[in-house]
C-alpha cells in the first residue's frame, strides 16, 4: 500500500472531499493532500530498512473548520502518523481559510 493510500483511507468516512494535491470541485470546504519528504530513517548494511514519510494534509473552507481539524487530526494519529506541525492560514487572494498540518510515518 503507498502512503497516499494510507491517507486516503484515513480520512475516507469524513463528509468532505479529500484530493491527491489539488481539488477541482466546487466544495467549499475540502482537503489536499501531498509528500512534502520521503527520505530513508533506517539503513542496516547499506539498505533502507524503513522510510520516513512527511506528508502535509491540507483543510480548506470558507467557514469554521475548528471541528474539522480535530477530527482529521484524530484519523490520521488512527492511521499510525505523528503529528509534526499545524499551521493556521489564509489566502486572501480567493478568501479560503486553509489549515496546514504536518505528519510523519515510518515504513518498513
Amino acid at each position: 500500500m503507498s502512503i497516499n493510500q494510507d491517507v486516503i483511507i484515513a480520512l475516507n468516512d469524513i463528509k468532505v472531499p479529500v484530493s491527491f494535491q489539488s481539488y477541482t470541485g466546487d466544495a467549499d470546504t475540502y482537503i489536499t493532500f501531498f509528500t512534502y519528504l520521503d527520505k530513508p530513517e533506517q539503513h542496516a548494511d547499506d539498505k533502507e530498512l524503513v522510510t520516513g514519510h512527511y506528508v502535509q494534509v491540507d483543510v480548506w473552507s470558507k467557514g469554521d473548520y475548528t471541528k474539522l481539524v480535530k477530527t482529521v487530526h484524530q484519523k490520521m494519529l488512527g492511521a499510525g502518523f505523528t503529528k509534526q506541525s499545524f499551521y493556521d492560514l489564509y489566502e486572501d487572494d480567493v478568501k479560503i481559510y486553509h489549515k496546514a498540518m504536518r505528519f510523519f510515518k515510518e515504513v518498513m
